[in-house]
C-alpha cells in the first residue's frame, strides 16, 4: 500500500479571526476551498502554504526534515520528510482543481530551537530544502519568514492568501520546551525507523537569493494604561 500523509482533523472555532479553523500537527497537511483558518506552531519544522487563487483552493503542510538520505526508510516514516510532504500537498491541490502554473507559495519556520541538534541545524536544512524544492517545481515563493531562533504561530487563510505570523517569545518557556520536546521526539523516531524501501529525492542547486515581501504579524496585546489622576 502506498504511503499517505495524514489530513489534519483538529477542527476548532478561531474567535480571534472570526472563522472556523483546523490545527495542523507535525506530519499533517490540509487543503480547502472554504474561507477558514489553517493554523500550526513551528519550531525547527517548516510549513509551506500553497495556493491557486484562480481556482480558489489552497493548503498547508508541516514537516520536520527535508529528506531521509536513507532509501531504506519505512514508508510510514517517510511521511515526516519534506520531499513527501510537499508532493502530497501539491498533488492534493492539483486533484482539487488547481493548475500548476498558477501555484504560489509562502513558507515559514526553520527556527533553531533544537539544542541538541545545533551541530546539524535542522531548521536551516529545512529552509534550504523548501526553497530548492519550490524552485525546482517552478512555484514562486511570494513571502517567507524562515530561520531565527523563535518558534512561530502561523495562521493561513487559503481563501485570501493572507498569512498571519506571531513569533513566540523565548521567555514563554512552556511553549518553547513543548515545541522542542515534540520535534526532538520526532527526530528520535526517525533514527529508529524500521526499514522498507522508499524513494529518495536528490538535492539541487540553490536558487539566487531575492528579497521576499514581509508577512503580516499578529497584533501584540498592549499592557493596560495606568489610570490618570
Amino acid at each position: 500500500m502506498a504511503a499517505t500523509l495524514p489530513i489534519a482533523n483538529h477542527f476548532y472555532r478561531d474567535h480571534e479571526l472570526g472563522r472556523d479553523g483546523v490545527k495542523l500537527l507535525a506530519n499533517e497537511y490540509f487543503v480547502t476551498r472554504e474561507d477558514m483558518v489553517v493554523q500550526t506552531v513551528l519550531g525547527s519544522c517548516v510549513a509551506a502554504c500553497i495556493r491557486d487563487a484562480g481556482a480558489g483552493i489552497g493548503g498547508m503542510n508541516h514537516f520536520l526534515l527535508p529528506d531521509s538520505g536513507d532509501p531504506t526508510l519505512a514508508n510510514s516514516d517517510a511521511m515526516r520528510y519534506g520531499a513527501f510532504a510537499m508532493e502530497m500537498l501539491i498533488n492534493a491541490l492539483l486533484k482539487g482543481g488547481a493548475r500548476r502554473n498558477r501555484l504560489e507559495a509562502k513558507v515559514f519556520g526553520g527556527g533553531a530551537v533544537l539544542r541538541r541538534m545545533r551541530t546539524i541545524n535542522v531548521g536551516e536544512e529545512n529552509a534550504r530544502f523548501v526553497r530548492k524544492y519550490l524552485a525546482l517545481e517552478q512555484i514562486p515563493i511570494v513571502a517567507e519568514d524562515l530561520l531565527g531562533e523563535h518558534p512561530r504561530k502561523v495562521a493561513y487563510l487559503p481563501a485570501t492568501g493572507q498569512v498571519l505570523v506571531r513569533k513566540l517569545p523565548l521567555e514563554q518557556r512552556e511553549t518553547l520546551e513543548e515545541v522542542r520536546a515534540r520535534e526532538a521526539a520526532m527526530a528520535d523516531a526517525l533514527r529508529t525507523a524500521s526499514r522498507e524501501p522508499v524513494g529518495r529525492v536528490e538535492m539541487f542547486a540553490r536558487p539566487a537569493a531575492r528579497p521576499r515581501p514581509q508577512v503580516e504579524l499578529f497584533a501584540t496585546p498592549r499592557p493596560p494604561r495606568a489610570p490618570t489622576a
